[in-house]
């Protein structure tokens, strides 16, 4: 499902998108095409695009093509989703240590679409980290990895 969402191939288009989206959530998935935990992810992400038009804008940011942008978020799982607001980095809190991105696929559509709406409202308010609205059992677990530490 990822060719029915919008493709950042520079980094420059994926500035241009920070820059330029106002008023709306935009959510990065950073990943591949071919990975199947990105495909899933990506069929989710397409489903709810239409539902979360007003508050939401999704582009696919495949992590080969933006090595500043994968180095500076630390992806180093796939898929990572990142969320900006009128260019701000936002942050949330799924109790774990990373409250940067979040780490491989959505369980369900809902998850997604309560988590967007959970980001929208506290932005609205100018809040920059918002409180997880998933189930903590609905989160994938992994480790941080430090290097050169």
């Amino acid at each position: 499902m990822s060719f029915l969402l919008p493709k950042l191939t520079s980094k420059k288009e994926v500035d241009q998108a920070i820059k330029s989206t106002a008023e709306k959530v935009l959510v990065l998935r950073f990943g591949r095409d071919e990975d199947p935990v990105c495909l899933q992810l990506d069929d989710i992400l397409s489903k709810t695009t239409s539902d979360l038009s007003k508050m939401a804008a999704v582009y696919l940011v495949d992590v080969d093509h933006t090595p500043v942008y994968t180095q500076y978020f630390d992806i180093s799982y796939i898929p990572s989703t990142v969320f900006f607001f009128n260019g701000q980095h936002m942050k949330v809190d799924y109790g774990s240590p990373d409250h940067t991105k979040f780490v491989g696929s959505f369980k369900t559509k809902q998850d997604f679409i309560d988590l967007i709406e959970v980001i929208y409202r506290g932005a609205m308010r100018g809040k920059l980290i918002v409180q997880s609205p998933i189930d903590p059992k609905n989160i994938p677990k992994y480790d941080l990895l430090y290097q050169d530490i």
